[in-house]
């Protein structure tokens, strides 16, 4: 007889979570029929059978397919209506088909889609960049990934310096300079960056995150072009800066004589300014893509007086020639327009205010009800977003995000909410409020969780 004690993994019981698995990923197919066919038919033409291959994370047995997006709902393919705390992982983080930005990219659409000429969107979407901001002097790009590219290429070019630093954990898009971790403390390219020839690490400084005295090491070598970093990690799991940590961090940036980019991208779920506004941070260059457009591809990037002074420069003395920076639908007539409509609309104090609020109450909710099963998690939230990690107490660095993932147990949390009508983001267990989210579609996730945490503890 097996007297064996039953495997334990975050505080479930590994067996009975592998029985729920199973019972998830039947009624998922059950439940889905026409989503398994349409996915069946994309297999023929659609390499992994999705426009994009990141769209197969959800842990589910075969790509759900989206009907419409409107407000904080979603319907499948099938007909069922799901809540959603996704929001396209950030990029509809004001709803989906936002009625001031549909309205806005119908007129313009109307009128042209793209010239490669500014007007006056352009204007005064700079203005409102600024405003929001505070830095000066702005250019835009169609994602955050090419906006973090072109300034670590201006900068470089501005400071005369070639090295990048980031965070260990990072995550600024696919930029391929960022994808460099600590492994037991030495800088190591990542595995799954597909096709690097150039290795990264000869121009790629990591440290972790938090880790004032590392950063100073770093720095001090007098080579650091810049320091690129969300305020507070977001992608490997959060990581929410320690008091103090900015302050000190900016001081020692400036020092040595290199400059702050601070990646807004997701930690936009702070305020109409971002982290950044928020908690008086000074960058001396800013990105921010994703929800700027309401959802329409789109990403900006600003820089201080001073070194927009010094990038000006650098192109201006430059020889001529293709200067390896934008594309050619950079700031597009559409992208402007919708820019337009959601930094003058919806990033507003009177359009967070409830947001935020109703993110408290998530994450309150989801502590309470994992503090009554005892299970060994926490919760952090930043501004809009809050997110459940599989550790007793908030990481403090990427490392520590990274030892408390378990794709195995996210998954089927994930799938088991998706099963009962409630979408959150595949990557982690991040949640995010949109200004269509009510009090009563918070209630509905906590219930779900609760039934969800049920099954898994005593199913």
């Amino acid at each position: 007889m097996n007297t064996s004690e039953p495997s334990f993994r975050h505080g479930i019981r590994w067996d009975r979570a592998q029985a729920l698995l199973a019972r998830e990923v039947a009624a998922f197919v059950q439940r889905n029929p026409r989503s398994q066919s349409l996915s069946q038919r994309a297999q023929k033409h659609l390499m992994f059978g999705v426009p994009l291959h990141w769209m197969n994370d959800w842990g589910t047995p075969f790509a759900l397919q989206v009907a419409k997006a409107q407000g904080v709902d979603i319907t499948d393919a099938d007909g069922h209506t799901l809540v959603d705390f996704c929001l396209g992982d950030t990029g509809a983080m004001f709803g989906h088909a936002p009625t001031v930005v549909v309205q806005a990219i119908a007129q313009q659409a109307a009128q042209g889609m793209t010239a490669m000429l500014g007007g006056e969107d352009a204007a005064v979407v700079g203005e409102l960049f600024h405003a929001h901001f505070g830095l000066t002097h702005w250019q835009f790009a169609m994602t955050a990934t090419d906006a973090n590219r072109y300034v670590l290429r201006w900068l470089r070019a501005a400071s005369g310096r070639k090295k990048l630093l980031v965070f260990n954990g990072c995550y600024h898009g696919t930029i391929e300079d960022v994808f460099v971790d600590l492994v037991d403390g030495v800088p190591t390219q990542r595995d799954s960056l597909l096709g690097q020839v150039h290795d990264l690490t000869a121009h790629t400084v990591v440290v972790e995150f938090n880790d004032l005295a590392a950063l100073e090491a770093a720095l001090a070598k007098g080579d650091i072009a810049c320091v690129l970093a969300e305020p507070a990690m977001t992608n490997i799991g959060m990581v929410l800066p320690e008091p103090g940590f900015w302050e000190a961090a900016q001081t020692l940036i400036k020092k040595h004589g290199a400059a702050l980019v601070l990646d807004e991208t997701h930690t936009i779920s702070c305020g109409p300014g971002g982290y950044t506004r928020a908690q008086g941070l000074q960058p001396d260059a800013l990105v921010v893509g994703k929800p700027v457009g309401g959802g329409l591809p789109c990403a900006a990037y600003g820089f201080s007086a001073e070194w927009a002074a010094r990038v000006v420069h650098a192109k201006r003395t430059a020889p001529p020639g293709h200067s390896g920076i934008g594309t050619t639908l950079s700031g597009n007539l559409l992208a402007m327009a919708a820019m337009r409509a959601t930094l003058s609309e919806l990033m507003t104090p009177a359009v967070y205010a409830p947001m935020l609020a109703l993110s408290h109450t998530l994450a309150e909710g989801l502590r309470t009800r994992i503090a009554q099963r005892r299970l060994p998690w926490c919760v952090t939230q930043l501004g809009a977003r809050s997110e459940f990690q599989f550790r007793t107490t908030p990481p403090r660095n990427g490392s520590e995000a990274g030892d408390a993932l378990d794709s195995d147990l996210e998954h089927l949390i994930h799938l088991a909410l998706l099963n009962r009508g409630v979408m959150i983001t595949p990557f982690h267990n991040m949640m995010l409020i949109c200004p269509s989210t009510t009090a009563a579609h918070v209630q509905q996730l906590l219930d779900t969780f609760d039934n969800v945490l049920d099954a898994l503890c005593h199913g």
